[in-house]
Parts: structure tokens; C-alpha cells; sequence
């Protein structure tokens, strides 16, 4: 699988950043991310895309659990129980996100890269979630493939879940 495709290791038609940029554009919204595996991968992913300065706000990447708390407000009690490869965990990641750089909707990324597992949890194992005006959502995925190919997945996926909640939006309107 190379770098570039998606959970199914199909490469998606089109940027998903572009997408979503564009998108939020039409609706005068705003985005911030919150990474840890991907390391900086959405954001810059993000940025790529011309025009991205009246959409996105900025982002943090916490890396290390402590600063999922510290900077992404992520209370603490939720890592220590349950570690920072957790869907819950990814909310509050999102919610966090979206709250501190004071945009209308955050994506978050958390999840095993490789190569080993942690804390029990499998290599592959990511959580991508979006929280956005009308609440938030999470998506497990269960990536296959080398570090580089699980970190790019995730961003893949997690621009596809924002789209679709973004998308929801629309219809809601």
C-alpha cells in the first residue's frame, strides 16, 4: 500500500483537503485540528490547499498524552483510565480543538502508528473525530500496512468523516 491511499488502500479522486476547504468556505466556517499519530500530517494537508487562510484557524499536535490534557483540554481522569488511543479520548480531542482556537468545527486524530503496539492496543488501531456545531462524531478504523500508510489513512479518513458531517449540515439547513 503506498503513502497516499485510504483504509481500503484505494487512492481517493481529487484532495479530500480541497474538499472540505471549499466547503467551509461556502459556509463561512471555520476548522482547527488536534493531532497526535499524525504528527502534523492533517494540518499540513490542509494548508496545501490555496485560499485555506479564511478557513482554518490552527492546530495543535500532542504527541505526548500529558499534552492531550495540558493543551487539548482533554481531562485527565479520561487518560489515565482508559489510555490515549480511545474514542472518547478523540472527541474531547476534536472538542478541545475546536473550543481553544475558537473555530466552528475541530478533527481530531489518535491512534497506534507502529511499528509496536501500546498500552494493549494494536498497530492500525486510530480514531478520527469531528466536532462541529451540531455535535460530535467518531470513527474506528483498523488500518493495515506500515506506519507511513497508517498515518496517512488516518488524514485521508478523517477529512472524509469531516466532509460528511459537513455535508449532514447542509442538508439540515
Amino acid at each position: 500500500m503506498d503513502s497516499e491511499s485510504d483504509a481500503n488502500g484505494e487512492r481517493p479522486v481529487g484532495s479530500p483537503a480541497a474538499g472540505v476547504v471549499h466547503s467551509l468556505a461556502e459556509r463561512h466556517e471555520t476548522l482547527a485540528t488536534v493531532e497526535s499519530l499524525t504528527g502534523g500530517l492533517l494540518s499540513a494537508s490542509i494548508v496545501e490547499i490555496a485560499g485555506v487562510s479564511g478557513v482554518y484557524r490552527g492546530g495543535m499536535v500532542v504527541y505526548a498524552t500529558e499534552l492531550k490534557a495540558t493543551l487539548a483540554g482533554v481531562p485527565a481522569s479520561l487518560l489515565e483510565e482508559r489510555g490515549p488511543v480511545d474514542p472518547d479520548v478523540a472527541v474531547a480531542l476534536a472538542e478541545g480543538g475546536r473550543q481553544r482556537c475558537g473555530a466552528d468545527w475541530g478533527l481530531a486524530t489518535t491512534g497506534v502508528a507502529g511499528p509496536e503496539p501500546q498500552d494493549g492496543k494494536p498497530v492500525g488501531l486510530v480514531y478520527v473525530a469531528v466536532a462541529g456545531p451540531g455535535g460530535s462524531s467518531v470513527r474506528e478504523l483498523d488500518l493495515d500496512g506500515g506506519r507511513a500508510h497508517v498515518r496517512a489513512a488516518a488524514v485521508i479518513e478523517a477529512l472524509r468523516l469531516l466532509a460528511e458531517r459537513i455535508h449532514e449540515a447542509d442538508k439540515d439547513e
